[in-house]
């Protein structure tokens, strides 16, 4: 039985991990597809209802109730329509389960009808990689008939290469309308934090007074990810950090991130910023901390006070959250905790409260001044601003999860 009927638009979601569930559930939401098809690549636990009560559940959010009704609101229907297909059906929409192929150039997505696919499974991340390579990769979703493929993660490419013409990173809300749907058919979403970075970045660099910043850096207090280690293990073969083969229950780790990389592929008129990023995991389930720090070169006014300041900064945020980043940048003048965030549907919560400046100066010598040619009588003070602000994002469901929603749903719209 298939769901390809008519003009029915078919979402197909390779993985149903932690992104894939729910991407299903918020999809479920939007309703902007007519069906959706998951691919789960084997059988999940000893009968059909386990494997709805794997999509039913969750440790974090709750259900799938709560999510789309609240806790006090009615119970989501759930039907099993054909068993042996198996074919469910979730408030009305259709969702169809495939569990035989692994390798992405297996799921016949064109016999399913589906043309827009989201790979959730994070293992497959070169998109120049390609299926007569003999291995798995995400061009091989192209070669079983969908036409677009996102990634629900950055792209890993091999040392050497470069990111091909047809791929591309795109965030919503930041880059998404340089999408070209004749040139683009493989697209990463980025990551969590790469979203909610670039939420914080972007109005400062269309503020006049704080596109001017010459070096930047952020540690993303993080949350555990199912590629740390629940209790301390033996790392693998040629493993370069041995950290994360340790308990992720009772230890704050020390770890890296690609998110520099990605932020730029993003938005490339940062890469003439000095900028750094680390990432500091810790024993939370969701939701995650950024903290930016940023350097201007600021300007004074006629009272010798520096433009760039506290109160500047959160006006940029607060008007960026109420134009062009409604609904996806929330600016927040509370005191928050983590467990405040949790399934915010927002890129990023500005935590105006902490947001903090402090102005200082660069001497340059006269020596230095006549070594580029400029007469000076004195020593030039150049005034720069140090700034520290902080942002929250769910990292799974509220941010990240909702921008990658939206990003396919806009994508679909845009591919004839």
């Amino acid at each position: 039985m298939e769901l390809s009927l008519g003009n029915k638009k078919l979402l197909g979601i390779n993985g149903l991990g932690r992104i894939g569930k729910l991407l299903l559930w918020n999809q479920i939401h939007l309703r902007h597809f007519d069906g959706i098809v998951v691919n789960c690549g084997r059988v999940v636990g000893k009968n059909l209802d386990d494997l709805i009560q794997v999509i039913e559940m969750d440790s974090t959010y709750g259900s799938i109730h709560k999510f789309l009704y609240g806790v006090v609101g009615k119970k989501a229907d759930i039907k099993i329509i054909d068993a042996d297909i198996p074919l469910l059906e979730i408030e009305g929409i259709p969702i169809k389960i495939l569990r035989t192929a692994r390798d992405p150039k297996d799921i016949n997505w064109l016999n399913e009808g589906v043309r827009i696919v989201v790979d959730c499974t994070g293992n497959f991340l070169d998109p120049a990689l390609r299926s007569d390579s003999g291995k798995p990769c995400l061009h091989g979703h192209l070669d079983a008939g969908a036409l677009k493929v996102i990634c629900s993660a950055p792209f890993k490419i091999k040392s050497g290469n470069s990111i091909p013409d047809y791929a591309k990173t795109i965030i919503y809300g930041i880059n998404h309308l340089d999408f070209n749907p004749r040139e683009h058919n493989i697209i990463s979403a980025a990551s969590c934090t790469t979203t909610g970075l670039a939420y914080m970045l972007k109005p400062l660099m269309e503020n006049q007074a704080t596109s001017r910043i010459l070096t930047a850096s952020m540690s993303t207090i993080h949350s555990a990810t199912n590629t740390q280690s629940i209790l301390d293990s033996v790392p693998k073969t040629d493993a370069t950090d041995l950290r994360k083969s340790r308990s992720v229950l009772n230890n704050i780790i020390l770890s890296t991130t690609g998110v520099t990389k990605a932020l730029e592929q993003v938005m490339p008129e940062i890469k003439h910023i000095g900028f750094m990023a680390d990432s500091v995991r810790i024993p939370t389930t969701t939701v995650s901390l950024i903290n930016l720090n940023v350097t201007f070169h600021t300007e004074l006014d006629e009272l010798g006070e520096p433009l760039v300041n506290r109160k500047l900064i959160n006006d940029v945020y607060q008007k960026a959250s109420e134009g062009s980043q409604k609904d996806l940048l929330i600016f927040s003048d509370r005191q928050n905790v983590s467990a405040d965030m949790i399934g915010t549907m927002a890129a990023v919560v500005i935590e105006a409260h902490e947001t903090h400046t402090r102005t200082g100066f660069i001497t340059i010598p006269v020596t230095t001044l006549a070594a580029q040619g400029m007469e000076a009588e004195k020593a030039l003070e150049l005034p720069v601003t140090h700034a520290k602000i902080f942002g929250w994002y769910d990292n799974e469901l509220g941010s990240y999860v909702n921008c990658l929603s939206r990003l396919t749903n806009y994508i679909e719209e845009k591919t004839i």
